[in-house]
């Protein structure tokens, strides 16, 4: 029972150590080394109760904490765990918290006086308004989290702290990415890649090899979203060569959760590799990435990556299913995608939810196209509209332009099949909404698959 119970357990620590301070238990030294310990083994291996030891320790040590400093860094022990516990979690109540925690840390850190630990308050402020903004619609938070980013490497300098300063980059090109993949064009997925190979000037594998081994990872995942909105794969195969550099050292023995991190992401690279390759191993290799991620991303564990790896084993299954026979891998997809949707709630992600309602519709359409009939194909039809509810051009402007397009294929078929022009006609409106975010410049890959369905779907109003 005590094991369940994170108050009990503080208590526990808080009578051990004071039996060596009695005075002043949780404002000593070894005290604070519990809270570190705890901290760590909870972020590392995955597990909640330590974390939420952890915050309660934080908590009793504010609470005695006699000077700015003291407070200052009982503050930053407590948006730490805070943070890593949100960050696991599917609401944003403990993000919020850590996002004040820091905020609160920051007054008491003054700059004047203490630049170095102002500009790491600043980092970890920054790493939760990313998390809040990857969660929110929108890109205000990301932005805060840049500027925040940009604050604390006015302080932290490579030559006067470039462990630091390498963190600090890396992290900067986490929130910049994911800014990207809401963007139009490149322009800050170019910067995010820039920021990740400064880091590695730093972090290398000889002297930090798990801080090497998430940067290379990072680098990843910016190299795969510019090789998504490129022509060509070359983008795409330096991210998997990436992601299999990170997977060197980060086992799954090591860090399990890191581990099933980057074989996640992996899979993505994969998928977009074979849907570009032709063929199937590529698709095949992604599925067994996913896989792997799963038996260390449970539902129980960590709830929204179980959501989001369920989702992009479901994008994946539809690809496969689309290049085999039969209707297995694309029931197995609808599955998938519909596990995803139990955690990925309109209310908790919207976008998240939004991209897992575009992939189930990807699903349906396929399996409407093989199977015959129209009511696979109005299932997509509605999965793409409600989609649309969260992806606005004005949030998300690529992945609105890539639903419309999805959108249009669906209502092809639909209106070849009920002999109907109005679906017809609304195909050629969303194909050409598409076409408003889809350009030479923006996504040229993609620009020529948009234009080819339209010319096709206008040949087939023009035969009526």
């Amino acid at each position: 029972m005590l094991l369940r119970q994170p108050q009990r357990v503080a208590d526990a620590v808080e009578r051990l150590v004071g039996i060596h301070h009695p005075v002043c238990a949780a404002a000593s030294e070894l005290f604070k080394n519990r809270l570190r310990a705890y901290c760590a083994e909870g972020e590392e291996r995955g597990l909640r109760l330590p974390l939420e030891v952890a915050e309660a320790l934080a908590r009793r040590r504010l609470a005695v904490a006699g000077s700015r400093e003291e407070r200052g860094e009982a503050l930053v022990w407590l948006g730490t765990a805070l943070a890593v516990l949100g960050k696991r979690e599917p609401g944003t109540e403990r993000l919020l918290q850590a996002a004040q925690a820091f905020r609160a840390a920051s007054q008491e850190c003054m700059r004047e006086r203490v630049p170095l630990e102002w500009a790491t308050t600043q980092n970890n402020l920054a790493n939760v308004l990313s998390d809040l903004g990857r969660r929110e619609s929108g890109t205000e938070r990301l932005e805060e989290a840049v500027q925040a980013y940009l604050a604390a490497l006015q302080e932290c300098t490579r030559e006067r702290a470039p462990r630091d300063w390498a963190m600090t980059q890396n992290n900067l090109g986490t929130a910049l990415k994911t800014l990207g993949e809401r963007d139009v064009g490149t322009e800050r997925l170019q910067q995010a890649v820039q920021a990740y190979q400064a880091a590695l000037q730093e972090r290398t594998r000889e002297c930090v090899p798990l801080e090497w081994a998430m940067t290379q990872h990072n680098l990843g995942t910016a190299l795969k979203t510019l090789g998504e909105r490129d022509g060509g794969t070359e983008r795409l195969q330096q991210a998997v060569q990436a992601y299999q550099a990170a997977l060197q050292e980060r086992t799954r023995e090591r860090v399990p959760m890191h581990w099933a991190m980057t074989q996640m992401s992996l899979g993505n690279a994969l998928k977009s590799l074979g849907e570009r390759e032709g063929g199937i191993v590529r698709l095949q290799q992604a599925v067994q990435a996913y896989l792997a991620a799963l038996q260390e991303y449970t539902r129980e564990r960590v709830p929204l990556e179980w959501a989001m790896t369920q989702n992009n084993l479901g994008s994946v299954l539809t690809t496969l299913g689309e290049r085999e026979n039969g209707t297995e891998r694309l029931e197995q997809a609808v599955q998938a995608c519909e596990a995803a949707l139990r955690e990925r709630t309109r209310e908790r992600a919207p976008l998240a939810w939004a991209m897992t309602q575009n992939n189930l519709g990807n699903a349906l359409k396929s399996l409407g196209e093989r199977e015959g009939g129209i009511e696979r194909l109005q299932q997509a039809v509605q999965t793409y509209l409600a989609a649309l509810q969260e992806y606005t051009r004005e949030r998300a402007p690529m992945h609105w332009a890539m639903t419309q397009n999805n959108l249009g294929d669906a209502l092809t078929t639909l209106g070849e099949r009920e002999n109907d022009p109005e679906r017809l006609h609304q195909a050629v409106r969303a194909y050409e909404a598409a076409l408003t975010v889809i350009t030479r410049e923006t996504a040229p890959y993609h620009l020529e698959i948009v234009q080819r369905s339209l010319a096709k779907c206008r040949r087939l109003i023009n035969k009526r």
